[in-house]
């Protein structure tokens, strides 16, 4: 508990601490000490999920409170089933197998708090070797050999902590905070849209071309705040890529917009929306709307104004294969668009925008961040 407390406390320089639970877990003398210790671990650093959880849907926060244990419990099952007495070697294989399914659907969607996050600040600029090397990393940590490995990552950790650079968007980007607030199932209103359109001019009087706006910052797209929009930046030499909620028939795609006074369109398909919350397939089997749509593996690389982009949205900055499919086609930023004005009191946020600026530093990439609260 105490390693998913700190590790996962949304500062980003802690994360390394993570990279102690493989060795907890093989220490473990049980197969249900294993199990505990997971559902230790898994619960202590989804902590923030209670209280959010219950903001966003306006419940108790019992409520809440069951959605977490829920969702740990496979988290806690496939360390539990796949633990091990056999020592060394068995071990290795059984958590590297873990390893891999909690960062690949299906169990990957609920794979938060995977210890592998912490490659981008043990690692910085070491891209896919950085990962290897952290992934081994994780391995040896079930082995024997584990006061090595820990002495090893302790002075990459100090060397990292006092060579500290917070990665930045690159020149004429820049992301927009926003303190707009919401509610569950309220979009943006007339009025959030003129003060945004106000802030927008603010930033380009200042030099900024492409301006990242936060999730769903554009409200549910319809054909008038597009023309509300356009005309508001026709004459402005300034590019906007922001989210926007389009409907259909069977549901709804969280998207990112790329936007001028020349019209505008859909760059991005979130691949995996928060579950139950917005991403609700099982409805489509009683011919109800299914909620967010989940595009998987869709669209892991997009062109914003001719730069190649890796977009996450929210709760995909909390899992481990969204980023890595986008890594692997070589972008040129990252571009992390939040809505957390639910997550008001938790760590969440920080969390996300920790785990964002690890896998920048990992691969030595520009990182824009756009977050409402």
């Amino acid at each position: 508990m105490a390693v998913g407390l700190i590790a996962w406390n949304g500062e980003p320089r802690l994360l390394p601490l993570a990279m102690l639970f493989p060795a907890l877990w093989a220490l473990a003398p049980t197969r249900l000490s294993a199990a505990l210790v997971a559902a230790g671990y898994f619960l202590a650093g989804s902590r923030g999920l209670p209280q959010g959880v219950s903001t966003f849907y306006g419940a108790g926060f019992e409520a809440g409170v069951a959605l977490w244990m829920v969702a740990s419990l496979l988290f806690v099952l496939t360390h539990a089933m796949l633990w091990t007495k056999r020592p060394d070697r068995e071990r290795v294989i059984r958590y590297a197998m873990i390893a891999v399914l909690l960062s690949i659907p299906p169990i990957g969607i609920v794979g938060w708090a995977h210890p592998i996050t912490a490659a981008g600040i043990l690692f910085p600029g070491w891209s896919w070797f950085g990962l290897a090397a952290a992934a081994i990393s994780l391995l040896v940590m079930t082995t024997k050999f584990r006061p090595i490995a820990i002495l090893a990552l302790g002075t990459l950790w100090l060397w990292s902590a006092a060579d500290w650079t917070e990665p930045g968007p690159p020149q004429g980007w820049m992301g927009l905070n926003t303190k707009l607030g919401g509610s569950n199932g309220v979009y943006a209103g007339y009025q959030q849209h003129h003060e945004t359109i106000s802030r927008i001019r603010d930033e380009v009087r200042v030099g900024a071309s492409v301006i990242v706006l936060p999730e769903s910052a554009f409200g549910v797209w319809t054909p008038t705040v597009e023309r509300l929009w356009t005309r508001a930046l026709e004459h402005l030499d300034v590019t906007v890529y922001g989210g926007a909620i389009v409907v259909g028939e069977a549901g709804y795609d969280n998207v990112m917009l790329e936007l001028s006074g020349r019209g505008a369109a859909v760059r991005y398909r979130a691949r995996m929306p928060v579950p139950v919350s917005m991403w609700q397939p099982w409805l489509g089997l009683t011919g109800r709307p299914a909620g967010a749509r989940a595009d998987f593996f869709a669209n892991p690389l997009v062109s914003v104004r001719r730069t190649r982009v890796a977009t996450l949205i929210c709760y995909e900055q909390l899992l481990v294969w969204p980023v890595l499919q986008s890594m692997v086609l070589s972008p040129d930023l990252i571009v992390a668009a939040g809505n957390g004005w639910w997550a008001s009191g938790t760590n969440i946020v920080a969390v996300q925008i920790a785990t964002s600026t690890a896998w920048s530093r990992l691969f030595g990439i520009p990182l824009v961040i756009a977050v409402n609260t």
